[in-house]
């Protein structure tokens, strides 16, 4: 039983230096008689300063709701045309446009490949051109290759790229792009008529009704092009265009 009172007592006294200490320090915080320690009894009781000019900075890097509901608006196909409207953009470029002959035949295996392709890869992949076939596994896909294509066989004058396709290498010069414009199907016939036989380019024309391909080759540096096109509701069109002389 001694030990027992012995460990009573010890308790009591470790209670007693407990409340002497709590008591110690709500006298040095309230600034009593007693407070020993003037730093924290001034962090306690001085005025919180406030700048209302960094305020409105607080949680700045947070994630909150919008203002407005995104738009997921696209621009009109137009927006980039020359002025005057598509009709003029032959005129834009100081040419004199060609009528693009007649087509050729009913028959368009090339309007079948085009439909058919899922990828600018595998259309480039079902040409007759076999340096433009052999050359479409080497392909890789980014918007800049339309900013590499022969200068013979450009984008047509505000055209708005959707997708592109190239590749580079000791037998390839490729180059695949897929563009949209207001200008109607014939003048855009018209304009790829003029300046590829201008260039030296031989320019074969079929269509399935719906669907119109221009393609030809060039006898002294194996040069060759293709463009599919299709007629929109709204009057534009649109065009797959690939080209293996890539600058």
């Amino acid at each position: 039983m001694l030990p027992l009172a012995l460990l009573a007592c010890g308790k009591r006294d470790d209670d007693r230096n407990l409340d002497s200490l709590d008591n110690e320090l709500v006298e040095a915080g309230s600034g009593g008689t007693n407070a020993s320690d003037p730093a924290m009894t001034s962090a306690l009781h001085d005025q919180i300063m406030v700048d209302p000019a960094l305020a409105q900075q607080a949680n700045a890097d947070s994630v909150r709701p919008p203002a407005q509901p995104y738009s997921g608006g696209v621009p009109p196909v137009g927006i980039a045309q020359p002025p005057g409207g598509a009709a003029s953009a032959g005129a834009a470029t100081s040419e004199t446009l060609k009528p693009a002959p007649a087509p050729a035949s009913k028959d368009c295996p090339g309007c079948q490949a085009a439909r058919e392709s899922l990828t600018l890869g595998a259309l480039a992949s079902r040409q007759k051109d076999k340096r433009t076939s052999g050359c479409a596994g080497a392909m890789r896909y980014s918007a800049r290759w339309a900013e590499r294509l022969p200068a013979d066989v450009p984008l047509y004058p505000g055209a708005r790229v959707v997708e592109a396709a190239g590749a580079d290498t000791d037998a390839c010069h490729l180059r695949a792009v897929t563009f949209s414009t207001s200008a109607q199907l014939q003048t855009v016939l018209d304009w790829y008529y003029t300046r590829v036989t201008i260039s030296g380019y031989s320019a074969e024309h079929q269509s399935d009704g719906t669907e119109h391909t221009l393609g030809g080759t060039r006898d002294r540096d194996g040069g060759a092009y293709v463009l599919f096109l299709t007629g929109r509701r709204d009057g534009g069109t649109d065009v797959d265009l690939v080209a293996n002389n890539g600058g």
